[in-house]
């Protein structure tokens, strides 16, 4: 059983800004969560930088998906776990079913950086 975790997902609503332009908006009345479970969350990378005003920190996790699981998850979501909120890194990868087609799983890295 390593697929018992959960996380929530955030997405942003959208605003037209000053330009007339879309925009997203972050601000609390405009993002949607979506519950998200049957995920196996573990450490996945650490490392600093540092230079002489700051030490930053970046630390990332892999998140997978219970076979049989295609969660709803963009690369620019954002994602409350663990009492932290974290963005995703790169593109959400949904590998295939060699068997039935569709979703298999998906797998993506979620990173906090801070400092």
């Amino acid at each position: 059983m390593i697929f018992h975790q959960s996380l929530a997902r955030v997405r942003a609503g959208e605003k037209i800004d000053r330009g007339g332009n879309k925009v997203k908006d972050w601000s609390p009345s405009a993002v949607s969560r979506l519950t998200v479970e049957h995920l196996s969350i573990q450490p996945n990378t650490q490392h600093e930088a540092t230079d002489p005003t700051r030490t930053a920190v970046v630390t990332g996790w892999r998140v997978l998906s219970e076979p049989g699981t295609d969660a709803d998850i963009q690369s620019d979501d954002r994602i409350e776990w663990d009492s932290k909120t974290l963005e995703v890194e790169g593109e959400v990868a949904r590998w295939p079913d060699p068997l039935g087609g569709g979703v298999h799983h998906i797998e993506f890295t979620m990173i906090r950086a801070t400092g």
